[in-house]
């Protein structure tokens, strides 16, 4: 018989904080608090009118999943919109930010491998 460990988080009991680029964050998963797991998992909330800073992280590969809500990405040289059910990639290295440009806050999930980390972020503005 596997016995296999279980890692699991409850939502009510996460609290958020500020990432760099000014982000509210919800760690679902992390090393840091969660042990054996190889990647990071977050809920980001941009509240109406407002935008994360320009970004990049230099070992990171992100994948945004827009929970609800409408923004303006901009990834690299390119911007485009994207709302609820969009999923973006983001390669290490490529500067991107998001506005929120609905009438609701915009909920993303963030996975990101390896975790997300203060020191990976470099601010662009």
């Amino acid at each position: 018989m596997i016995i296999m460990k279980i890692i699991k988080s409850e939502y009510d009991k996460i609290k958020p904080y500020v990432t760099k680029d000014g982000s509210i964050i919800r760690e679902l998963m992390h090393p840091s608090v969660h042990g054996d797991v190889k990647q990071s998992l977050a809920e980001a909330i941009v509240p109406v009118g407002s935008k994360t800073l320009l970004h990049k992280h230099h070992e990171s590969e992100e994948i945004y999943y827009i929970l609800e809500g409408k923004g303006l990405m901009t990834l690299g040289n390119e911007k485009f919109e994207v709302k609820k059910g969009d999923t973006i990639c983001i390669p290490p290295e490529t500067p991107h930010k998001i506005e929120n440009i609905g009438k609701v806050p915009l909920k993303i999930l963030c996975c990101s491998f390896p975790p997300y980390s203060h020191e990976d972020t470099e601010l662009m503005e």
